[in-house]
């Protein structure tokens, strides 16, 4: 994509976000054509928003499991970048106005422990594994702007950078057992709200990994140590309409909390 065009869609995803709008579609002449002009616009996004947020410390990748590409008609992942300023510890508090609507996804996060070789062949869980040096539960905060799921054009969704709005991060795990059977559960003021397991994230979270680490280096770019990656929800997004508490348990080494005002 040009780059004036993906910079004047850019800063309109910015002033969208500004004025709080409800998502739509970006307009012509500037809508992404291709996923890869969608990339090309999330790209000056998320550099306009470096400013505020601070620089990028890892991905979210998103659409990962069959109930969410269902939900959002979908039928493939999408990446987002996570910047500093938005990555909080178990036990934050978030406000709901601070969101055009706040979404919450329970999911499975890793952290890159050593670089990830740029390869031009597709990167596997097997190729992944290696370079994981940590594991835990995670929420991620997305913000939807209360689009309409029954005519959501994805391209826009990339090119807002995947509606990404922060995560919170349990303690990482320097040993975690076989990830593709754990049980994640959900609940809301200590009341079940949904679950799935390590299977639901692509078969496998580290399948989701790879996933990235192959769209990056399309890009000439690639996973690097200290990242974080946001591995996918297990569930259907829940969107808090209430003060409530949030916690997301992953059998066995990981628990997640999140108050919401």
């Amino acid at each position: 994509m040009e780059d004036v065009a993906a910079r004047r869609a850019a800063q309109s995803l910015l002033a969208a976000h500004k004025a709080n709008l409800q998502f739509t579609s970006l307009a012509s002449p500037d809508k992404p054509a291709t996923i890869s002009d969608a990339y090309d616009i999330q790209d000056r996004y998320v550099a306009l928003l470096r400013g505020e947020h601070g620089e990028a410390v890892g991905y979210k990748v998103g659409l990962t499991s069959a109930t969410m590409q269902k939900f959002c008609g979908i039928d493939h992942p999408i990446a987002g970048v996570v910047l500093a300023s938005r990555v909080h510890q178990s036990g934050a508090t978030v406000r709901r106005a601070d969101f055009g609507r706040l979404g919450l996804e329970f999911e499975i996060a890793v952290r890159i422990k050593s670089d990830v070789p740029l390869t031009a062949a597709p990167v596997t869980a097997e190729m992944i594994a290696p370079h994981v040096g940590g594991v835990s539960a995670a929420i991620e905060l997305v913000d939807d702007r209360n689009a309409d799921y029954g005519n959501l054009d994805v391209l826009s969704l990339v090119s807002d950078n995947s509606w990404n709005g922060g995560i919170v991060l349990s303690e990482f795990a320097a040993k975690w057992p076989d990830l593709e059977p754990v049980m994640g559960r959900a609940t809301r003021d200590d009341v079940d709200i949904g679950e799935g397991h390590g299977r639901d994230i692509l078969g496998h979270p580290f399948n989701s990994v790879a996933w990235l680490a192959t769209q990056l280096n399309s890009r000439g770019a690639g996973l690097k140590a200290g990242q974080v990656v946001m591995t996918g929800s297990v569930m259907k997004t829940v969107f808090p309409d209430s003060d409530a508490s949030y916690r997301f348990v992953l059998d066995g080494f990981g628990v997640v909390d999140v108050q919401v005002r």
